[in-house]
């Protein structure tokens, strides 16, 4: 569209300041279940190795584009080269992601495996297609609060179709489910908390859009985030007790007793010292004003500065 540069811009301001410290999760769930399910572990990274290279080769070339792309020359030819690898990487993550996701569920990562390519089945295609889909609705959904005037109109347009993709990818997730799926197609309908979950996420989801159409965006944001927490939750409870279906449960697939003890020691005594400076983090360099729109270039980049 006519403000792509200005979108550019506000983008690169709202991930920046705080790139590294969403790393922080993802190797804090790592180490989690390496340490705590060692033998889980080794399956999904044994049978699902295919994905997971993908996925990390995503998360990789997704920051090195980034990073490239603030301190290399800025003319549009080499911004636009850094921005496509950006973009590609950050679909291909999500993506992966998903993938992984859906394969757990089917049983792609069960003792002595599927086969290294078993992954590319129709349910997990999609399941990794609605990742995708939620991942791009919550990051417009969340730049509908950082920006203001034309750039939050565009922003707020993006999250209403990104929207309408997450549905539909939803309803292809669990038509694929019946058949590839059935442990998890169970629990999402026939368990005591099928009907409350499917609501509570039902009523998440529309809230999220009645308050982007009302541009209720900050409303819009918390309703967003409830209804993508409700679908992972929704995941984690459908295959309960299972970590990997369909043989590896929670129980048999966990460390000793003295490991879990010693590993929610650490995770406390951590919790110390990292939800203090992530609050602070955020603080300092989220409390600021939404970017209005830069009407030209020479201003898009003094603000990019």
């Amino acid at each position: 569209g006519p403000r792509e540069r200005e979108q550019r811009v506000a983008i690169e301001q709202a991930i920046a300041p705080i790139w590294e410290a969403n790393h922080v999760w993802l190797i804090l769930v790592l180490v989690i279940l390496f340490v705590a399910f060692p033998g889980a572990f080794a399956d999904i990274s044994t049978w699902l190795f295919v994905p997971i290279l993908l996925l990390v080769f995503g998360i990789v070339i997704r920051g090195a584009a980034f990073t490239f792309r603030a301190y290399d020359v800025h003319t549009d030819r080499v911004q636009r080269r850094w921005g496509r690898i950006f973009s590609a990487a950050s679909v291909l993550a999500p993506l992966m992601l998903g993938v992984v996701v859906g394969a757990l569920a089917r049983g792609d990562a069960a003792p002595g495996g599927k086969g290294w390519f078993s992954w590319v089945s129709p349910f997990p295609l999609v399941t990794g297609g609605f990742a995708a889909a939620l991942f791009a609705f919550l990051a417009a959904v969340y730049l509908t609060v950082e920006t203001a005037d034309a750039l939050r109109e565009d922003f707020r347009r993006q999250a209403l179709w990104a929207g309408v993709a997450v549905f539909a990818l939803a309803v292809a997730t669990a038509a694929t489910s019946a058949v590839e799926a059935p442990l998890v197609f169970e629990g999402l309908t026939h368990r005591w908390f099928s009907l409350p979950l499917q609501g509570a996420t039902a009523v998440a989801a529309i809230g999220a859009f009645a308050a982007l159409f009302a541009r209720r965006y900050r409303v819009a944001r918390m309703a967003a985030a409830a209804q993508v927490s409700l679908i992972v939750t929704g995941w984690a409870a459908s295959q309960y007790p299972f970590l990997l279906v369909p043989d590896h449960t929670i129980a048999s697939a966990a460390a000793p007793r003295i490991t879990l003890v010693l590993l929610l020691g650490a995770l406390a005594a951590g919790a110390v010292v990292l939800a203090p400076a992530l609050w602070l983090l955020f603080r300092v360099f989220k409390g600021r004003a939404p970017i209005a729109t830069a009407s030209r270039h020479g201003e898009a980049e003094r603000t990019r500065t």
